[in-house]
């Protein structure tokens, strides 16, 4: 039977590219910082890269799964011109409270749900604990922890309070391609000497890069 992979779990609007509050054309779109990098250090590294992203603006009528289509579309092009695939993109276009019709209601993809992390792994046969996910809202942190996600980091500046449970807050994309290549380091380490071996990551310290355990 084929080994599961793993994946890095990436909500979009505040981490692929900057929240503008409903974003629905390419001319809209300022990219994150970082984000090539880290994905291709990801790809490089046996990470699916999958997007779970919830959009509200369709539940409320303010642009269609079609616009939403179009620029997913688009901004799939965009890392393709860049060497890099998106493995997937999962989007909810639910909302329980301020939906329109048919879109008003609850759903077990939308975040903090973790519908759209188990899809995927249904989808692309990934092991949820070897995944990683990166969001920007404590909704992200929820739906990672839900779905027993090896790491869940939190790209700080959208949340003004702090989420529950464990979660890695990161100032920078940066911050999370560094702690990936310490995970794969240390991961190695493990192959090599054996369980019983201590493992030193690529910063020095045992089992750790900044605060942030592996």
């Amino acid at each position: 039977m084929r080994a599961r992979g793993k994946a890095l779990f990436l909500d979009r609007d505040g981490v692929i590219n900057q929240e503008v509050g409903y974003l629905h054309t390419k001319e809209q779109v300022r990219w994150v910082e970082g984000i090539f990098e880290l994905c291709r250090a990801a790809a490089e590294l046996g990470y699916k890269l999958v997007v779970v992203t919830n959009q509200a603006g369709i539940a409320r009528g303010y642009y269609t799964e079609a616009q939403f289509q179009e620029v997913t579309d688009w901004m799939r092009g965009e890392f393709e011109r860049r060497g890099l695939r998106l493995d997937a993109v999962y989007f909810c276009p639910f909302h329980p409270e301020h939906g329109v019709g048919a879109y008003k209601r609850e759903h077990e993809d939308r975040k903090p749900g973790d519908g759209m992390l188990r899809r995927a792994a249904r989808d692309l046969r990934l092991d949820l604990s070897s995944s990683v996910m990166v969001g920007d809202r404590c909704s992200d942190v929820a739906a990672g922890q839900s779905a027993g996600l090896r790491q869940v980091f939190l790209l700080q500046g959208n949340e003004p309070e702090r989420c529950p449970g464990r979660y890695h807050a990161v100032k920078s994309l940066q911050e999370v391609q560094q702690w990936l290549a310490v995970a794969a380091a240390a991961s190695a380490d493990e192959l090599a000497t054996g369980p019983d071996a201590s493992v030193s990551g690529a910063s020095g310290r045992r089992g750790r890069i900044k605060g942030g355990r592996l």
